[in-house]
């Protein structure tokens, strides 16, 4: 797992790159959760995410609800096919705004 995180104005951009599971997943939480603080914007780009295990779901909805309680936002931006249909089977889709591209990502933040 890569993680790169840059900031776009006042939008922290995070690169996953690699498979989110259990293995990866602690990273992760480890590298994001702090990046949540009251009112932040957060861009999770998963452009390059190709596998979400369950772990991967648990960490992105807890990141989530951290945002959420902090009056935070949260975009997810490309999401490939397998990710997205795991997400909405599981009802986790439904929590967080998507884009499909950085652009409209970074727009919807804004």
């Amino acid at each position: 797992m890569e993680i790169n995180i840059t900031t776009t104005e006042d939008i922290k951009v995070v690169e996953l790159i690699g498979d989110i599971d259990a293995n990866t997943a602690p990273t992760v939480t480890e590298q994001v959760k702090p990046l949540v603080e009251p009112g932040s914007k957060i861009l999770l780009d998963m452009t390059k995410v190709e596998y979400m295990s369950s772990a991967g779901l648990r960490t992105l909805l807890t990141i989530h609800r951290q945002a959420e309680a902090k009056q935070g936002n949260l975009v997810l931006v490309g999401l490939n096919e397998e990710v997205e249909d795991t997400m909405s089977v599981t009802g986790f889709l439904e929590h967080f705004k998507t884009t499909k591209d950085l652009e409209a990502g970074l727009a919807a933040l804004k």
